[in-house]
């Protein structure tokens, strides 16, 4: 006996097959038991996937309409924190009576397995770079803390790396300019000076 009963994606169709003007919908909520996506973003194990279609019997097998209803686990690609995305995506697919080359999907022991093109349907539509928000700023290149939590940060201009040999003599002038003041103090014309 077939396992696709225990499939729970799999959706009975006996009473379409074969019945050309034949139509139902049915609704579905499915614990997804793999997960799919990406390493970015997708629709984790265990989460629930709702998917509310309207099967439909034609002279090459069944229409499937459907909407398929969730969330998506992602990371935002500017700022890397953790994100929840809503899933809404529709598909429409024939599952034919027979396998020919010209259908992807077909019905098999009176049920339609909709998993693959439920995860084709989601997959596609997940962004390929989610963010948690348009206007996210991102990471600071400096120090990395989230730019969105801290308007205002900045840090002192850089540098330029032509010149930082430079910024060990201004220690080095001032000290000397120091060094000179003092002894310009301690010589004899200042000394009478200040009598």
């Amino acid at each position: 006996m077939s396992r696709i009963s225990e499939n729970p994606y799999a959706v009975m169709v006996r009473d379409l097959i074969h019945r050309p003007g034949e139509m139902r919908e049915h609704s579905i909520d499915v614990v997804v038991p793999e997960a799919f996506g990406n390493a970015v973003i997708a629709v984790p194990e265990g989460s629930e996937l709702a998917i509310d279609g309207r099967f439909e019997s034609l002279h090459d097998g069944v229409l499937v309409d459907a909407v398929i209803s969730g969330s998506a686990k992602a990371e935002c690609v500017r700022c890397l924190i953790d994100v929840t995305m809503p899933v809404r995506v529709e598909f429409q697919e024939l599952f034919a009576y027979s396998e020919d080359e010209a259908f992807d999907y077909t019905v098999i022991d009176e049920h339609v397995d909709l998993e693959p093109v439920v995860r084709d349907s989601v997959v596609l539509s997940l962004p390929f770079q989610p963010v948690c928000q348009k206007d996210c700023l991102g990471l600071c290149p400096e120090c990395g803390v989230r730019l969105l939590d801290n308007p205002g940060h900045e840090h002192e201009a850089p540098i330029d790396a032509r010149w930082a040999a430079l910024a060990g003599l201004q220690d080095f002038t001032q000290d000397s300019h120091d060094h000179n003041v003092t002894d310009a103090d301690d010589s004899p014309e200042t000394q009478e000076e200040k009598s």
